[in-house]
């Protein structure tokens, strides 16, 4: 089985080698702080997962992150700092489009009308937005084909992040159709597609990133991608250079995914896709959060970057300027006064009497887990007209995730005019809540 391939118009090769920025180049006002603690807190747990009497498990974080690529240091000085891979992987967005202002993530379904059934960006302020809890949130999605097919997209979304232009337009676009998976990114192929297809050659457009994901046993060997997709594949995939676009595109015709939009319950099969790596309740964790406000990421009393003498006043440097870390004493990401005053027992004594009430309302969902939507929807405004409940305690109540709920029903609701928020004007409020309208 071949993998097809179209080329549009003249394919350029590497055209942008001596202008973009390299993945190992040194960010010296990046440092500790600007890192999402548990994107970070993750890896070393995969990678002592994989090697674990690997020497490197007992390093502390700033000489793990060196060992692995994610730290630099700028020779004959004492500079040092996140190198880019670093900042893509294990920082946030907000500090990522500082550097790269056309960084952009997307995963998007559609249903049968061609309107979003399900989508999330890395600019929607619910998660951390780098590429490392990306290819997590979408495996997730993803979750429910073959085997085969499951692998076959973790090769194809891997293949997208590590061989994407960060430099480029449009970003890394996931689009989920009923009999294909599309995977979408910026960049043209670095070498001819022949030899892709044949394995064993490869032009590494991001080295660091692409050996950070081999430490954990997320990559082979440079140059084999294509060709494993090509031999898992159980239909013939597809890619597709765009020359005029310089984006890069592998559909992957998909045989085995249920119906997810034609049956209402279908709606409900949200669950992690990764349940040993215990991910997707930690991307959104406000409570560790780096970006709280008494750890701010721009701090500038704890700020490495706050040396007068900057060593990137020099030529190839990409953080000179004034300007180069942004102050945001208000994160979107605060939350001092983390949520869930809902985690005790439902027997605990010192529950009060409303939140028993709102626990038996929420125990039809909690028993069954393919609840039609308009009975979740029902059960949510009931929860609701009690008191404003946050994003976090209607998952508990309901044992939901957060991103179920809010794909699924709360946007619904609130643009059917059922719901309202509690901060309208605020829409990232660290104690955003939802309200039933009466």
């Amino acid at each position: 089985m071949f993998l097809q391939h179209n080329v549009r118009g003249r394919v350029k090769v590497n055209k942008d080698a001596s202008v973009r920025l390299q993945d190992n180049i040194v960010l010296e006002h990046y440092g500790l702080n600007e890192l999402h603690l548990e994107s970070v807190r993750h890896y070393r747990e995969q990678f002592a997962k994989v090697k674990p009497n690997h020497p490197w498990n007992g390093l502390e974080t700033k000489d793990f992150l060196y060992k692995i690529g994610a730290w630099g240091k700028i020779r004959n000085t004492s500079k040092e700092g996140l190198t880019l891979a670093g900042l893509l992987m294990f920082s946030e967005e907000r500090m990522i489009t500082e550097v790269l202002p056309q960084y952009f993530l997307e995963y998007r379904e559609y249903d049968d009308d061609m309107l979003w059934s399900n989508r999330f960006t890395s600019q929607d302020g619910t998660w951390s937005g780098n590429i490392y809890d990306f290819y997590f949130k979408v495996m997730n999605e993803l979750k429910d084909g073959s085997e085969a097919e499951k692998e076959a997209m973790h090769e194809a979304l891997v293949n997208a992040i590590v061989h994407a232009d960060y430099n480029g337009d449009g970003g890394i676009i996931v689009e989920r159709q009923r009999s294909y998976v599309q995977f979408s990114n910026p960049g043209l192929f670095g070498i001819p597609l022949e030899q892709a297809f044949s394995g064993g050659v490869s032009h590494l457009r991001n080295p660091n990133v692409f050996k950070m994901f081999i430490y954990i046993h997320f990559c082979k060997r440079a140059g084999v991608g294509l060709k494993t997709i090509e031999t898992i594949c159980l239909q013939q995939p597809v890619i597709d250079q765009y020359d005029f676009q310089e984006r890069t595109v592998i559909t992957l015709p998909i045989v085995s995914f249920p119906e997810r939009h034609k049956q209402d319950d279908d709606l409900e099969m949200i669950c992690d896709w990764s349940d040993n790596l215990e991910l997707a309740d930690s991307i959104n964790n406000d409570e560790n959060s780096y970006n709280s406000d008494e750890n701010s990421i721009n701090s500038e009393l704890e700020s490495i970057n706050k040396e007068l003498e900057s060593v990137n006043k020099e030529s190839n440097c990409v953080n000179s300027g004034p300007n180069s870390v942004i102050s945001e004493n208000n994160s979107c990401n605060s939350d001092q006064n983390s949520i869930n005053n809902l985690t005790n027992s439902v027997n605990n004594e010192e529950e009060t009497n409303i939140d028993q009430e709102l626990w038996s309302i929420a125990e039809i969902a909690r028993k069954k887990k393919r609840l039609a939507p308009a009975k979740m929807e029902e059960v949510i405004l009931q929860l609701c007209a009690h008191r404003p409940l946050m994003l976090k305690e209607l998952a508990y109540l309901l044992d939901r995730t957060p991103d179920g709920l809010r794909n699924n029903y709360l946007g619904k609701l609130l643009a059917e005019g059922k719901m309202r928020l509690k901060y309208p004007e605020q829409l990232n409020h660290p104690r955003q809540a939802y309200i039933t309208n009466k």
